[in-house]
């Protein structure tokens, strides 16, 4: 028996669990913020501030015995470096908003996004390295004629853990979210880097799913490392015939899937995930909020008690429809829309009503995006349901019947940190000769509840047909499945 340690660099955090390393039982864990100046969360981050957090959370002896490690990070984070190894200037993180001009113009230069989705399987979005690579390009030319190595952020720990070796490493999950590595052929387009950025630059290598990044001269084991969005569907350990449905503000689906998607209407990334499939995902803009906002409007303190309170109401609401495009919509793609409540009768003008429309607009907005996905061939058989808000009684009682599928709420967890501890542990069992280069191990699943459709199936297919025939009538034509 041996431990090994998944290290989880958030966007606010760096998490690390130590993990047993044949059941992928929790033995000890360790947490701490990253240090942030006093302007807040920007999209512009000294990578520093990773490898401080990453010290405190180790502290206390926490990585004692540890064997090998697995690094998860955001896998939108793009680290620019010079050619003697330096940063040319703050790590790009997040959703930044400033390339959205960028993404338009590199849509447009490429030849439009067909051309983008037969490319590299997704088209430019504000949030991936190669569009903030054109931002950087035309706002600072003089630190992206600087910039010689682009590497992501878990790209830049591994690196750092190693003691900077001359060779750089990532991994396929990492760099298909970047916009210049294609997941269908399994290469870097260095063409759409030069398109971005003014020139080629160095990449780093892509290794294999349970390939080792190379050994510290401590003898610590260090694995590719990978995305946090596929850290988390291996810590969770979904596989064919699931999908996985995350609450956020916003919301997301995504699910294994054997092959690559080429998808033009930008609805569809393509991913690659951390075991050698792929993970085609589906982001809602709108998830969460819309719970959020119609709490506000009725002056309900929380979503708990905006959930108790459409537990009063009934399936449908009272014939009540919210389409909760509040910030626009990326699925269907609205950018410029509003929210839409339909159905208004004097008998439906009752608050219960209106919470339970929240939610059941909220969730029909989900079952749209997992209709993209479905309707791309798809297998969804069993929904993963992640999030604070998954927890909430109004949401486990309307979400399988909408969904059309059996719903596991697991219990609350860094599945990203597990999902990089697993991966250290194939990488060990692999060096060791104990486990097969194809076969990850096999962890204990979450603990979850188990909720099914059953008899609500056909009133739940009733709800979700209303919404669509109101989505219908307010934008004909905006959603194709």
């Amino acid at each position: 028996m041996g431990i090994v340690a998944g290290l989880d660099s958030a966007p606010d955090f760096t998490r690390i669990v130590v993990c047993d390393t044949d059941t992928g039982a929790v033995l000890r864990q360790g947490y701490a913020p990253h240090p942030v100046d006093g302007a807040g969360r920007s999209p512009d981050v000294d990578p520093q501030a990773w490898l401080l957090s990453l010290g405190e959370a180790a502290g206390g002896g926490l990585l004692e015995g540890v064997q090998a490690i697995g690094v998860s990070a955001q896998q939108n984070g793009l680290v620019p470096l010079d050619p003697q190894g330096g940063t040319v200037r703050p790590a790009m993180v997040g959703g930044d908003k400033r390339a959205q001009v960028a993404a338009a113009d590199l849509i447009d230069a490429l030849g439009g996004r067909e051309a983008w989705a037969q490319a590299v399987g997704s088209v430019p979005g504000a949030a991936q390295p190669v569009t903030k690579l054109r931002w950087l390009n035309k706002t600072e030319p003089d630190a992206a004629r600087r910039t010689s190595m682009l590497l992501q952020a878990h790209d830049w720990l591994v690196w750092q853990l190693l003691g900077r070796p001359v060779r750089r490493t990532t991994d396929r999950g990492g760099a298909s979210a970047t916009g210049y590595w294609s997941a269908a052929t399994g290469a870097y387009r260095q063409d759409l880097v030069e398109l971005a950025l003014g020139h080629q630059a160095g990449l780093p290598d892509v290794l294999g799913p349970s390939e080792a990044a190379g050994t510290t001269p401590e003898g610590l084991l260090i694995s590719a490392g990978t995305g946090e969005t596929m850290a988390a569907a291996f810590g969770l350990g979904i596989g064919l015939g699931d999908a996985v449905v995350s609450l956020g503000a916003s919301g997301s689906v995504m699910a294994v899937h054997p092959e690559a998607l080429a998808d033009s209407t930008g609805m569809i990334t393509s991913l690659a995930d951390a075991t050698g499939m792929h993970l085609p995902v589906v982001t809602t803009l709108n998830a969460v909020r819309a719970l959020r906002g119609t709490a506000e409007l009725l002056g309900v303190p929380d979503l708990e008690g905006l959930s108790e309170l459409a537990m009063k109401s009934t399936p449908g609401s009272h014939g009540l429809v919210l389409l909760p495009y509040l910030e626009g919509e990326r699925t269907p793609n609205l950018p410029h829309t509003a929210g839409t409540l339909a159905g208004l009768r004097r008998e439906s003008m009752k608050p219960e009503h209106l919470a339970r429309a929240a939610f059941e607009g909220m969730l029909c907005g989900l079952a749209d995006a997992l209709d993209v996905l479905r309707g791309r061939g798809v297998d969804v058989r069993r929904i993963f349901l992640l999030g604070q808000a998954a927890e909430l009684p109004a949401v486990q009682a309307v979400a399988p019947a909408l969904f059309g599928a059996q719903v596991v709420v697991p219990q609350p967890a860094d599945y990203a940190a597990l999902g990089a501890a697993r991966q250290a542990a194939w990488a060990l069992g692999v060096a060791q000769g104990t486990l097969d280069p194809r076969t990850p191990p096999l962890w204990q699943g979450p603990v979850a509840q188990v909720l099914e459709p059953g008899e609500e199936l056909a009133v739940g297919q009733a709800v979700r047909q209303q919404y669509v025939t109101v989505r219908e009538q307010t934008h004909p034509g905006a959603y194709r499945a």
